[in-house]
Order: C-alpha cells, then sequence, then structure tokens
C-alpha cells in the first residue's frame, strides 16, 4: 500500500474505463479519463485507480480530517451494496491528498449516514500526468451473506474534478441522482470465498475533564473521570448487535446557532456517533426524497428523533447509562431495535427509550414498514406510545408515492392523537412535480419523536422545470412555482404560501436564486421574537422576496450571499446572509457565517442576528483540529469549541476539547469544560 499500482497483480484486473459525464454535459465521455481496478483474496477488497490530470497539481484537496466536505474537492470514490438489493450500500471518497469520506446509504440514496466508519487504508501519489488512489478495505468492515459460495455486488465509481466542475461515473447517472444510487447501478460479479470474519469490535474510553458554570448542575461540576465503551458484534453476517456502557459524547462538536422568527419549535440535528450509525434503519416521518421539490421533511415530523434520549430540550447532556441496538436484515426485511436507559438529572427522571422498526421490500425498490416506540419514567410510571405504518412504493421508474399512518398514546399527558401523510412525486431529466396531503391532529405528541406543528391540515403543490438550454454560460434553468396551503382541523385557513422562483445553474458552476412569495398568517395566540417583542393575535397577510448566489466551489475563496425583505406580519423584515471560505492551502481553511435580520414591527424594533467563525487545520491525514465560535443576539449566547483530534490507529482517537458558553448581556460563564479523552479500537 503505496499509492502506486505497480505490483504485478493490479495488470490481472479487468480496467473499468469508458466513464460518462453527469456534469457538466449529461451523458457525453469524460473529459478526464479514469482508470479503475478492483482485485480480492478472502480476506481484503483492493481498489485502484489513476486519475488522469494533465495538471494533476491543480487538483483541489479541501481537508485531511475524516470525513472531509467531498463536494469541494477533486475526489475518486466507490460505492458498494454488498446484498445486491439495490437499495443499500457502502461509500467510500478519497481526496488527492488521501483523506476518506465513508458513509453508509439507505433505501436507494434516499437516507444517508455520513458518521459511519469503517476500518480502510488509502494511500495516494501524484505525477505530471495523473493522481493514483490505492485502497484497501478489509472484508469484515462490510456486510454481506458470507453464507454464498459466490458473491454478485452492485458497484458503481465516480470521479471529480472540481475546478471544471465535472462529475463522471463508470456507470451513468442523470444529473438529479447522487453516486449511492444503486438501483442504477453496475454490478460486480464472481467473488468468491470471502470471509468476514468474528465481526467483533470493542472500543474501550477513558476520559478526564473539568466542568463550571451556572447551567452546570452541581452534581457535573468540577473534576471528572469516567471510563465506558461500545461493543459491536455481528450476530449474523447481516445483522450487527451494538452496546454501550456510561456513553459519553463529550468530543461532539457544539450545535450550529439559529435564528427563530417563527411560532413554532426549531430542529437540530443529531451529532452523535452512537445514534447516527445506522441511523437510516429507524427513519419514519416526512422523509423527502432525494431531489424531488417538496416542502414536508424530517425536520417538520420525525417519529423517533434520538436527540430525545440523553438531551435537554436546550441541549445539555443527560448521562445514559447504557444501551443496545440491532439493525441488518433478515431476508427482504430490514430492522432496527434500540433500548436506552438514562439517568436522573436536571428534574428528570430516569428513563428507559425501546424503538423497534421493520421495513419489507417489495416490488422491486419499495417499501412497506412498521414502527413502534415506547418512552418510560422509572419511578412515576408515566409512559408515552407512538406507533405508524408507512409505505413508499415506486409503481413506475421516476415516480414514488410515499404514506404513513401514526399515532401517540400516553398517561398522565393527554398525549393522544394521530398524524398521517400522502405524497405523490415524479422527478425526470426535465420536469420535477409532486402533491402532498398530511394531516396532524391536536394532542399528537410522539414522546421520542418531533413535531413541528400541531392541530393542521395541509395541502402543497409544485411544479418545477429543469431545462438545458444551448446558452453560453447556462448550464440549467429552474422555474418553479408551489402552493402549501394549511388549515386547521375544522377548515379554517391558518397559513397559505404561494411561491414562484427561478434557479440557474451557471457554467462552469455558481448558482443563483430569485423567489418571490405571497404568504398568509393566522396567529391565534400571541408568541414572542425577541425578549420584549411579541407578534399579537391576528390575521395577517404580507409578500416578501429573496435574492441569493452561491459561487462555485472550485477556487481558493467562494462565497455565497443571499438578501430578502418585504412585510412581515404588521411590520417590516430585511434579512441579509453571507457565507464566505477561504482555503488557505489544501490543510488550513477559514470559514465565516453571518445572518443579519432586521425586524420593524407596531412599536418595536430589533436585530436577531446570528455569526459564526471556523478554523481547520490538519497537520496530517491523523492529526487535525478546529475552532468554531458563534454569537446569536436572539438567544444572548456566544459560543467557543476548539477540538484537537489524532487518531492513532484505525478508529482509535484522542480527542482534547475545550467549550465556553457565555451570555452576551450579564457576561456570566454559562458553561465552560475541558475534556480529555481517548478511544481505542479492538478488531477481533
Amino acid at each position: 500500500m503505496d499509492g502506486h499500482l505497480s505490483e504485478p497483480e493490479w495488470a490481472l484486473a479487468e480496467p473499468m474505463t469508458n466513464f460518462v459525464q453527469q456534469l457538466p454535459l449529461t451523458g457525453y465521455p469524460a473529459r478526464y479519463p479514469t482508470e479503475a481496478r478492483i482485485l480480492y483474496d478472502a480476506d481484503h477488497i483492493w481498489i485502484g485507480a489513476i486519475n488522469y490530470d494533465p495538471h494533476s497539481d491543480k487538483a483541489i484537496t479541501v481537508g485531511l480530517e475524516r470525513d472531509f466536505v467531498s463536494t469541494n474537492s477533486d475526489v475518486f470514490g466507490v460505492v458498494l451494496d454488498t446484498f445486491l438489493d439495490r437499495r443499500n450500500s457502502f461509500l467510500f471518497l478519497v481526496n488527492p491528498h488521501g483523506a476518506i469520506r465513508d458513509e453508509q446509504t439507505y433505501n436507494d440514496s434516499r437516507s444517508v449516514v455520513e458518521a459511519w466508519e469503517g476500518i480502510v487504508t488509502v494511500r495516494t501519489s501524484r505525477n505530471d500526468s495523473s493522481w493514483v488512489v490505492e485502497m484497501e478495505i478489509p472484508t469484515r468492515t462490510l456486510r454481506f451473506d458470507a453464507g454464498k459460495a459466490t458473491q454478485d455486488w452492485g458497484v458503481n465509481l465516480i470521479r471529480r474534478v472540481r475546478r471544471v466542475n465535472e462529475t463522471s461515473y463508470w456507470a451513468p447517472l442523470e444529473r438529479q441522482y447522487r453516486v449511492h444510487r444503486m438501483s442504477r447501478a453496475g454490478t460486480l460479479t464472481g467473488l468468491e470465498g470471502l470471509h468476514q470474519g468474528r465481526n467483533l469490535l470493542i472500543k474501550p474510553f477513558a476520559l478526564g475533564g473539568t466542568s463550571s458554570g451556572h447551567q452546570v448542575p452541581s452534581s457535573s461540576a468540577g473534576a471528572r473521570y469516567d471510563a465506558g465503551g461500545d461493543l459491536k458484534f455481528g450476530v449474523s453476517p447481516s445483522l450487527t448487535l451494538d452496546l454501550t456502557y456510561n456513553t459519553d459524547f463529550s468530543q461532539v462538536e457544539v450545535d450550529q446557532e439559529q435564528v427563530n422568527l417563527t411560532r413554532f419549535s426549531l430542529f437540530f440535528p443529531e451529532r452523535r456517533e452512537f445514534f447516527i450509525e445506522n441511523a437510516g434503519a429507524v427513519q419514519f416521518g416526512d422523509v423527502q426524497e432525494r431531489n424531488l421539490r417538496t416542502i414536508a421533511t424530517l425536520r417538520d415530523f420525525s417519529l423517533f428523533n434520538s436527540r430525545r434520549i440523553g438531551l435537554t430540550a436546550d441541549g445539555r447532556p443527560i448521562p445514559i447509562v447504557a444501551g443496545g441496538r440491532l439493525s441488518g436484515r433478515i431476508g427482504d426485511s430490514e430492522i432496527g431495535l434500540l433500548n436506552m436507559q438514562t439517568e436522573r438529572a436536571f428534574g428528570l427522571p430516569a428513563e428507559n427509550f425501546t424503538v423497534a422498526r421493520v421495513r419489507r421490500n417489495v416490488f422491486g425498490t419499495s417499501d412497506v414498514g412498521v414502527m413502534v416506540l415506547n418512552r418510560q419514567a422509572a419511578d412515576t410510571g408515566l409512559f408515552n406510545t407512538s406507533y405508524g405504518i408507512d409505505a413508499n412504493i415506486r409503481p413506475f421508474r421516476n415516480t414514488i408515492v410515499n404514506s404513513y399512518i401514526a399515532r401517540s398514546e400516553a398517561n398522565g399527558t393527554g398525549s393522544d392523537g394521530d398524524a398521517a401523510r400522502l405524497s405523490v412525486g415524479y422527478r425526470g431529466a426535465f420536469l420535477n412535480t409532486s402533491a402532498m396531503w398530511k394531516r396532524v391532529s391536536d394532542r399528537f405528541d410522539p414522546g421520542m419523536g418531533f413535531i413541528r406543528r400541531r392541530a393542521m391540515e395541509e395541502r402543497y403543490a409544485t411544479v418545477s422545470l429543469h431545462a438545458r438550454p444551448a446558452m453560453r454560460g447556462i448550464q440549467e434553468l429552474n422555474p418553479y412555482a408551489e402552493v402549501d396551503y394549511i388549515t386547521d382541523l375544522s377548515s379554517r385557513l391558518e397559513t397559505r404560501t404561494v411561491t414562484a422562483g427561478l434557479e440557474i445553474d451557471f457554467q462552469p458552476d455558481g448558482q443563483l436564486s430569485i423567489s418571490a412569495s405571497d404568504l398568509f398568517d393566522h396567529v391565534d395566540s400571541p408568541f414572542s421574537l425577541f425578549p420584549g417583542v411579541q407578534v399579537d393575535t391576528g390575521r395577517y397577510g404580507y409578500r416578501e422576496g429573496t435574492l441569493r448566489y452561491q459561487s462555485g466551489q472550485g477556487r481558493a475563496i467562494y462565497f455565497n450571499v443571499g438578501a430578502s425583505g418585504g412585510e412581515f406580519y404588521d411590520g417590516t423584515r430585511r434579512t441579509l446572509s453571507g457565507g464566505l471560505t477561504w482555503r488557505i492551502r489544501y490543510d488550513l481553511s477559514l470559514e465565516g457565517t453571518y445572518q443579519r435580520n432586521a425586524i420593524s414591527l407596531p412599536g418595536a424594533a430589533f436585530q436577531a442576528n446570528v455569526a459564526g467563525a471556523r478554523l481547520r487545520y490538519a497537520v496530517s491525514t491523523r492529526l487535525f483540529g478546529s475552532a468554531f465560535v458563534q454569537y446569536n443576539a436572539q438567544t444572548r449566547s456566544y459560543v467557543t469549541n476548539a477540538r484537537v483530534n489524532f487518531r492513532y490507529a484505525p478508529l482509535s482517537d484522542l480527542f482534547l476539547v475545550y467549550t465556553d458558553r457565555r451570555n452576551t448581556d450579564t457576561r456570566d460563564i454559562n458553561e465552560r469544560t475541558i475534556a480529555l479523552k481517548i478511544t481505542r479500537m479492538l478488531a477481533f
């Protein structure tokens, strides 16, 4: 493993060539050729690739850390569908300096688990005419049916030349699809005698640190020393058992600050590794089909939101005693079982959380499933149970029907209610259209989920076109229109949004977006926008416009800038936002974001601004650090998070983390934490 394909064995493999462009000229041969080969023995898969480029010194690398931002970088990648179900896959992407990004994907590109990590070794090299990848994937990193003497796997390969915005594939894909669209992948045939090993991984950790601040409970203040660990065991070739004891997430980066100018709750994404891994197996709710224009996402409704486990509503950690997860496949069915136990903290009781999810493949790439969840307090006897049935049917090649029915039941809280959805969408190369109906009762409250809005019935429709005119400098024109109409359960209009817009994709890259919206909102109870400022009850009609530009990411400095404004309830709003990334070198980058919201209401005017800056530096693909600073005027918070990560062995890390949260008005320190954590992956 040296990043050179000079060993004679490589000449034995049939080369995979003739890559086809997805961008910028869909269906045309790649301008920059790629020649890949695959070798294997009982315990390893080797992948080698020569990425031809007459200016290989200009190949772009953005970061050396694990899971680098691949959209900004030159990459070579491979995706493997090890059960040949044309749905699920393991993805490995490599940049010219040897950094790796690995992911697990589900349901034909619908769900992507970015936090999945596998044991893999990568080496790269460069010469005057190409850069070369040599990759070794132990078979124990993957899951497959080891009982089959001969294996056939789905496979695709990707090559991206960032500075000219060329993306090409071995198995061609239309521009609306990603590399993990396994229903369009090729096939790797005739793999024989593969071993999967015992599939036992043990990852203990040791932790030392100290915490202080006004929001740190006395039980967690002061010096802390702890230990725990995780265990991963392959129960069968397709089923994995994960166990965790005394779970700790002190190395996780802090949440990104958001401004909330609505009367509904904000959704924050999960960042903890244990819950992100295999998350696709327990998804249920407003799942969004990739590249299909729609309005409902998991940020609106998810029957299972893992942030309800081990975190307070404002994001403070609750100790997790232990937990387990069983996930994988049994025949044509995908299962996910989860059980977690938390301790008493912040006035909340010790609780047990249970999730059971089964999804069965039907009609090729369609599926139907059922999910049951239960949240039980240990000492009060209070519980919240929710359950649902869903179906995702593809009756035709480019058509998808999504539907679900869900219900919640609880004792002592009155959280007995239901939710339902039916949506139909079509996404072709030219036409993109969908329609949705959704209903949520007033008392629907899944105790382990997230629901943004209750007591509503929603109807949504949209149509958009993806035209590729023969115009100099234009890659695609995407005009669209959409209507979102929400009533209460008595059919009285609550919210209406009518939007028309145009997106222009430039050649070689860059995008301009323009939209105008007509809005109506019936506010039946006052809500706060800012300390001391509220929107009163009433019926409001207003209009706003938005303009946004995203520059190409193939340059050392790239940016986005946006402006929106117009009426806002019975006042006005002006929003300016922007982001700037300076790739100083391949191992050093600086990012900045800023959003300014100037709100003027009768008798009140204020600004709800949020800003952030992040510095990343990598010594190598094993040692890197970052510093992240954020300011939020709406929540009156100033947050600093600095992290150093040394990967001293495969999937084994040393973390040093500093977090500081302050109140910008009082200057009080809400939380200050320093933590040193070491993990060690032991594979058997």
